[in-house]
């Protein structure tokens, strides 16, 4: 006579035990949700991006490669050097459309942010350089107000690794004195006539940080000259910097 099938039983859990489990895991979920907002305010402007989005991006990243070769090839009308041998360079655009050849020729001149500028001096590198960056920057030649201004407000040095601003004539003696650069007035000078020491002053003066001038910028890529915000101003920089200052 077959054995009868003994039923199995099922295992008992104790409502305590699943109420907990159920706390649990929604205590993780929590958790997680907490832990992800704080990454997302750590990473200012971090968004998630569409597939769509990356496909663009990767596009205008192409045609800003393309355009700038074909810039390159352009015959520049600013082949002889200006008159002027300073030019103030802002960075007024750039980031997700830049190629990788634009953001490095941009990082060489210390424009890693929006609406910083830098003094350089007129050379053919120099002028090579902006040419190929012109979607993305726009410069002139400006006045000793202009300099005297950007200095005395906006003047930031570095000085033993340390970022310090231009309001003691003591902090540019220790950081420029061996050039015989004693007090802020001397690095008006020293810019503003481009001297002998232009490169180590420069190079000692932290960009510097403007704000951005919503009605003079429309973010247009194209030339100045064509009624865009891009390219030479030639004078006029001295009036838009004006209204970043």
């Amino acid at each position: 006579m077959a054995e009868e099938a003994v039923p199995q039983q099922m295992n008992y859990i104790d409502e305590v035990v699943l109420k907990k489990r159920r706390n649990n895991d929604q205590w993780a979920i929590t958790r997680r949700q907490r832990l992800e907002q704080k990454i997302q305010k750590k990473k200012s402007g971090f968004v998630i991006k569409k597939p769509e989005q990356f496909v663009r991006e990767f596009r205008d990243k192409e045609l800003d490669l393309v355009r700038m070769k074909n810039r390159v090839k352009r015959k520049r009308k600013t082949s002889l050097l200006p008159e002027s041998k300073l030019i103030f360079v802002i960075r007024i655009g750039g980031k997700n459309d830049m190629s990788p050849t634009s953001r490095k020729l941009l990082y060489s001149l210390r424009l890693r942010k929006l609406y910083t500028g830098v003094f350089v001096k007129a050379n053919e590198r120099i002028m090579d350089i902006l040419q190929k960056l012109e979607p993305f920057v726009t410069y002139g030649y400006p006045n000793l107000k202009t300099v005297k201004d950007l200095i005395y407000k906006k003047g930031v040095i570095k000085l033993d690794k340390q970022i310090t601003p231009l309001i003691d004539n003591n902090v540019v003696e220790q950081a420029l004195g061996q050039y015989h650069i004693i007090c802020i007035e001397d690095i008006v000078n020293e810019i503003a006539n481009v001297g002998s020491h232009f490169k180590d002053v420069t190079k000692s003066l932290c960009p510097f940080t403007l704000n951005k001038a919503e009605k003079a910028l429309q973010g247009k890529k194209k030339r100045y000259t064509d009624g865009g915000d891009a390219g030479n101003r030639e004078d006029h920089i001295n009036e838009l910097i004006s209204k970043m200052n």
